[in-house]
């Protein structure tokens, strides 16, 4: 029995080896204390990995992904094949692979790590085309395979290892293909690469090959492909000039040895929006030292675009500059190859700023940009520049066949290269997105500039949604505090549908209050490591357009399992305090609950029933108690020093039909908006403390960094002009100096001052507690803060109810929970689309507005002067929180007298002086001479200037307003 026995088994290992060798490779590794250790790499080859193809009968494959009829019309190839891309190929022509017409393509192991090491974005396009299944994109692991896999040889580099590697796969699919299908008209294989070195070893080899520039010019039934391919370094250098324009870029080598000696500094690359000759380097220090050095100048910009990492080096000091009070946009025709357009003055002052050149590109950032074709006046020519929507971008020089088409549309363009010859950089066209004006295509251009993730959920994410319909399972009820019987309620926006928080307040039988926050426990649904939880932790958080919301999460969770809606059962996280009438907090414990919310409140209801006098049901009185400690909490934080800021909100109203804005107003915000806010404060640094006395190392916090003292000269100059001190050394200074800031007669002085002091601010971030030290958070005053109250719609909110749950022994941990480095990576990302997330909703309520000014004609205006520039004041318009820019230097108009002092800040226009806060009157309308930069154009009425000022505009009855969709 036993021989029988042990016969089985070495037949089986006999057979397994058969599928499986073993090869191993042996090195040695210094190690950080100075040993050595000794390596092994086992490195497994199969024959048991299936080709993939349709036509195949050698490979025991249950299914297949690379079709029989594998046709596409060409030139050069007229029977059946399938192409085999290499690394650069993938690497630059990825708009080209991802083109429905490109199918049935061979993608080698080798290609997919070596494309992963070089360019994470292009990978992840690279998978997403590999899983759509139309495209027939198919994954052959050579590395793995005993007849594909190669040893390194002695002196071959890598490069070279990785192109035989390719050549090898090309060769046996060849022959393994050949063996399956009969007939010299069967089908082939075809090899694409850029490299002539490449080509040339693998038709030595007898493989078929072609340059992908020439197999995608041979596709004749699909010309506008050309259109999508990148350009070769032989064609960038075919149309640019001959002459220099630019200095030469340093190699790496020397820009590493630099920096080491401290010759060169390395930052990142952020160009002004203003200006186009102006840019700065964001240098980041030691800690949380960081310095911006200032770049004047097309040549100092030297070819680096938004985003870039740069290495710059600085210039003398007697060569450095102010940054420029000028605006100015490169909207001149293009003076194709001449980089001497610097006809500003540079500016002397006391606010000089370390000034430098870029003498190198470190990590380049490019990415498909949004915008508009400038078709070229030469007829028949196919070389066009297209104007990125993003003014902080150059124009990009292209080559397409379809200018008459293109025209008028929003389409994206991705940068090749930036030769020194060229005033712009060389690109191709990448797609079309839609008629420029149309609210859908400008809304996915706002999606895809502010780099939102906003594609439908795959079936992937959607897969871990719980099943339909749903309940509360005994199970659940078990784990949880069963807080149904309490009167719970939520106080939000009219029309919100993704209820994150809820409240109640009761008095207990010994006198005291009872206050308890209710999240919504959406850690329960999203489980740690699954795809619904890789997807949200990548969008970090809900995106609200105007009229349009890019959810986080999916929305059977967002707008219904996880919304705390009125009347239904929901499961939450819950903070209960005990507090005395003084808002003291006695007692503090957190829970997972049950709750049942009895009513769905917007901030106006629930203030009417606080004001209502004859009612004094449950939820009132709930509300009133919530409201009465409210008040005391946000006069004990404002007496710690939290500032009271103030920034214009403005609310659409939408007509019902077309979806066009039909009114413009500014949020007014209510007692219960401060109410609820005080109780989300509360609940937030309550976790916060919760969670950082239980992982010190790891617990997300957020906090709000004081502004460098540089950033309050703005708003002391601005105060001084009207004689009135501010004190910044502390945000308690800041905060009782702004609450007696008065100027008699100037009621809304003191609203600007705190707009003005916002713009001052640091932006708050998430962090890590094992990853820094500095914990405060400056605009609340508070020692310690997170982000607890709305895990629908913020991924941070996520990860610290998984902490909250582990240190109350609610839930199980995980590790990169308590991975303080991913933790830090992370807080990375959601800052990032927390940032982003801000500029595309403020890009949405400009494009609103342009809208809603549209139909208007011209509005004559009160406003107020909240910057002067060098050629222009910037002007708030406070019924409709708009700020607008009102030029004196305008092309259509003899330039006035104009005078720049920056020390008040004040311009002098022929005999008139504005300052900050000044009140004008202006005339508001939409230009929208320039279809991809509309914008709204201001021009001043009042004070009268004679030459500069406009005559008041007749503005007649409005047209009766259709209905509202409120």
């Amino acid at each position: 029995m036993k021989t029988q026995y042990c016969f089985k088994k070495r037949l089986r290992l006999y057979s397994l080896f058969i599928v499986v060798m073993l090869k191993s490779k042996t090195f040695v590794k210094k190690t950080r204390s100075g040993g050595v250790m000794k390596i092994v790499r086992e490195h497994y080859l199969r024959d048991d990995i299936w080709c993939g193809s349709e036509v195949c009968t050698e490979c025991k494959q249950e299914s297949t992904v690379l079709q029989r009829d594998a046709c596409i019309e060409s030139s050069l190839c007229s029977y059946p094949h399938y192409l085999i891309p290499d690394t650069n190929v993938v690497l630059h022509q990825i708009d080209v692979l991802e083109d429905p017409v490109i199918r049935n393509v061979i993608i080698l192991q080798t290609v997919l790590q070596e494309v992963r090491h070089r360019s994470a974005p292009v990978y992840k396009r690279l998978k997403d085309i590999v899983h759509e299944k139309e495209k027939h994109f198919y994954t052959f692991t050579n590395e793995h395979h005993r007849e594909t896999f190669i040893e390194r040889e002695p002196g071959e580099s890598a490069n070279d290892r990785n192109d035989r590697a390719i050549r090898m796969a090309s060769k046996w699919y060849s022959q393994h293909l050949k063996t399956s299908e009969t007939g010299a008209d069967g089908l082939k294989v075809v090899l694409l690469t850029n490299d002539q070195g490449n080509k040339q070893k693998a038709e030595d080899n007898g493989l078929l090959v072609y340059k992908c520039e020439e197999y995608i010019k041979s596709l004749i039934a699909n010309p506008e492909l050309v259109d999508h391919l990148a350009l070769s370094n032989d064609e960038k250098n075919e149309i640019t000039s001959s002459k220099v324009l630019f200095p030469e870029h340093l190699p790496l080598s020397k820009i590493q040895a630099g920096i080491k000696s401290g010759s060169f500094l390395q930052g990142t690359f952020r160009a002004s929006r203003d200006n186009y000759l102006e840019a700065t380097v964001f240098v980041q220090g030691e800690g949380e030292d960081s310095t911006e050095v200032l770049l004047q100048g097309l040549q100092n910009l030297n070819r680096a675009v938004h985003q870039d990492v740069v290495a710059v080096q600085l210039l003398p000091r007697d060569q450095w500059v102010a940054p420029s009070s000028v605006v100015l946009q490169d909207e001149g025709a293009a003076k194709d190859d001449n980089a001497e357009e610097e006809d500003e003055e540079k500016e002397t002052s006391f606010s000089v700023k370390p000034t430098g050149k870029v003498v190198g590109i470190i990590k380049r950032s490019w990415r498909p940009f949004c915008g508009m074709l400038n078709v070229a006046q030469i007829k028949e020519s196919t070389r066009h520049l297209f104007t990125p929507a993003d003014r902080r971008i150059p124009r990009i020089r292209i080559e397409t066949r379809q200018a008459a088409t293109l025209a008028g549309q929003r389409i994206m363009v991705a940068i090749d290269g930036w030769p020194k010859h060229s005033r712009y950089p060389n690109g191709h066209f990448v797609r079309s997105l839609g008629s420029a004006g149309e609210k859908d295509t400008e809304q996915e251009v706002l999606l895809l500039e502010h780099d939102v993730p906003h594609q439908a959920f795959s079936q992937a994410v959607l897969s871990f949604l719980p099943k339909m319909p749903w309940a509360i399972t005994p199970e659940d009820m078990v784990r949880r505090e069963d807080l149904r019987n309490l009167t719970v309620c939520s106080v939000d926006p009219p029309g919100c549908t993704d209820i994150d928080d809820a409240l109640h307040c009761r008095e207990l039988e010994n006198g005291n209050l009872e206050v308890g926050v209710h999240i919504a426990d959406v850690s329960h649904f999203i489980r740690p490591g699954n795809a619904l939880d890789k997807e949200a932790a990548n969008r970090g958080t809900t995106v609200y357009l105007c009229g349009k919301r890019i959810d986080m999460v999916p929305e059977l969770l967002s707008s219904n399992l996880c919304s705390l809606r009125s009347n239904v059962e929901r499961l939450a996280f819950s903070c209960i305090w005990e507090m005395n009438h003084k808002a003291e907090i006695l007692k503090t414990r957190f829970t997972k609950s049950v709750i049942n919310s009895k009513a769905s409140l917007t901030y106006a209801e629930a203030q009417m029933r606080i004001d209502d006098t004859s009612m004094n049901d449950d939820i009132t009185n709930s509300l009133r108690g919530l409201n009465k400690l409210a008040k005391i909490l946000k006069k004990q934080r404002i007496e710690k020093g939290a500032l009271t800021l103030s920034s214009l909100e403005v609310r659409f109203h939408i007509d019902s039909e077309t979806h066009d804005p039909i009114d413009l107003q500014t949020k007014e915000l209510m007692e219960t908006n401060s109410m609820v806010e005080e109780f989300m404060l509360l609940a937030n640094i309550s976790v916060a403390q919760k969670i950082y006395d239980e992982f010190p190392d790891c617990a997300m916090l957020r906090k709000h960094p004081p502004p460098p003292p540089s950033n309050y000269d703005i708003l002391l100059k601005a105060a001084k002009s009207k004689e009135v001190e501010i004190h910044t050394d502390s945000a308690k200074a800041l905060a009782d100096s702004l609450d007696v800031a008065k100027v008699d007669g100037f009621p809304y002085f003191n609203t600007l001052l705190r707009i003005l002091a916002t713009r001052c601010m640091m932006q708050a971030v998430y962090f890590c507690s094992g990853m820094d030290s500095d914990f405060h958070h400056y605009g609340l005053a508070s020692p310690i803060y997170t982000h607890f109250t709305s895990p629908i719609r913020r991924y941070a909110d996520i990860i610290v109810h998984r902490l909250l749950a582990v240190a109350i022994g609610a839930d199980s941990t995980y590790p990169d929970l308590m991975d303080k480095h991913k933790q830090s990576a992370l807080s990375n990302n959601l800052n990032y689309r927390h940032k982003m997330s801000q500029y595309a909703q403020r890009a949405s309520v400009a494009f609103h507005t342009q809208l809603f000014f549209k139909s208007r004609g011209i509005l004559n205006e009160e406003g107020f002067v909240l910057f002067v520039r060098k050629n222009a004041i910037i002007v708030l318009i406070p019924k409709f929180g708009l700020e607008g820019t009102v030029f004196f230097d305008t092309k259509d108009k003899a330039a006035p007298n104009l005078v720049f002092d920056e020390e008040v800040p004040s311009l002098k226009v022929e005999e008139h002086t504005f300052c900050i806060f000044d009140k004008v009157k202006v005339t508001i309308s939409l230009d929208a001479s320039n279809v991809q930069h509309q914008k709204i154009r201001m021009a001043l009425i009042e004070p009268v200037i004679p030459g500069v000022s406009v005559p008041a505009p007749d503005v007649g009855p409005q047209a009766k307003k259709p209905k509202l969709d409120r």
